[in-house]
């Protein structure tokens, strides 16, 4: 049941569905390619924007829901930036052009939040039935941090999801794109331009990730209005940031590292919070296991900062170190 009043939420809604209708259908009417300034302004009033919105929440609903968002909201902005090496990729192998990325990213991203909010409800029903899930979300968190660790889980190259190759079989789609036309007109014959196809690699390819990302946010908190605005607030600005990190993503080389952390902690959580309201016939007869601590949530913040924080730190001192290697064998 979600502390945060209703009149609060409704607004925010409405509030957030404003901001998409103009960044969609009045921005991303004019494409063009963002300076450095423009997306510097516009990833700043984002996180300061997802800031006051933690504060007002604080304000109207307390502090542990207020906590719970600033933990999610980071735990979630960390994992897009990881994702963007996919984004790269996709515009990579469908030729977009530069002029009609950022449009192509404010769709995709509009398509993948609709995707996850359905994905957010069926997670929250299932943790509300059953607990257990707990468990299985507990391991696939560590699992994956391992395979962040180990290089298990790079994205090395994108493949087309089961959902654009039957598109692909179904439609006639043509290899040049019309500006930021959905159809086309050839020789008397209609097609689908690429563009379809990239807004659905996009979002579809979004909501994979989100196998990663809800399964984590669960574990800071059990309130689907702060998980879906959460991922709303990660998600916001994440095309500025796009253009500004594209050919610095590679150099982020601890980002996997701080990421693993984050992930394996909210993983031994969940498993942790699955044993102290335990109902398996098969453990402890079914009871809970009152002896297992619960983690307050001012510590998982507290771990998400160090372990993303420190993390950046260290990237951006190692290219420092690098570059001024390279300078002196030059």
């Amino acid at each position: 049941m979600s502390e945060t009043p209703v009149v609060f939420m409704v607004a925010t809604f409405v509030v957030l569905a404003a901001f998409f209708v103009v960044d969609l259908f009045v921005i991303g009417r004019k494409p063009h390619v963002p300076s450095t300034k423009e997306c510097l302004q516009h990833i700043a009033f984002f996180v300061v924007a997802a800031l006051i919105f933690g504060g007002i929440m604080w304000a109207v609903a307390g502090s542990k829901p207020a906590i719970e968002f600033y933990s999610g909201w980071l735990t979630e902005y960390s994992l897009s930036i990881d994702n963007l090496f996919v984004f790269v990729i996709i515009m990579s192998n469908f030729a977009v052009p530069k002029v009609l990325q950022k449009y192509v990213l404010s769709v995709g991203i509009t398509v993948a939040l609709i995707l996850r909010g359905i994905f957010i409800l069926i997670g929250a029903a299932l943790i509300e039935r059953f607990t257990w899930i707990f468990f299985l979300f507990g391991a696939f968190l560590i699992v994956t941090a391992i395979k962040l660790v180990t290089g298990g889980d790079d994205d090395e190259e994108y493949h087309e999801n089961g959902i654009i190759k039957a598109l692909r079989k179904v439609m006639r789609i043509s290899d040049e794109y019309d500006g930021e036309k959905l159809r086309t007109e050839k020789n008397g014959v209609k097609y689908f331009t690429p563009m379809l196809v990239v807004f659905l690699a996009i979002g579809t390819t979004d909501v994979m990730f989100a196998f990663d990302s809800i399964p984590a946010i669960f574990g800071l908190t059990k309130d689907p209005f702060i998980v879906f605005t959460s991922n709303v607030f990660a998600l916001l600005g994440l095309q500025q940031l796009y253009f500004l990190l594209g050919a610095l993503l590679d150099k982020l080389v601890y980002l996997p590292l701080g990421l693993s952390i984050v992930l394996g902690f909210i993983g031994i959580k969940l498993i942790m919070e699955a044993l102290h309201g335990n109902s398996l016939p098969f453990l402890n007869g079914g009871q809970p296991i009152a002896w297992v601590p619960e983690v307050p949530t001012w510590l998982s913040l507290a771990v998400i900062i160090l372990a993303i924080g420190g993390a950046a730190v260290a990237s951006v001192l190692k290219m420092k170190s690098l570059e001024t290697a390279d300078a002196k064998n030059a």
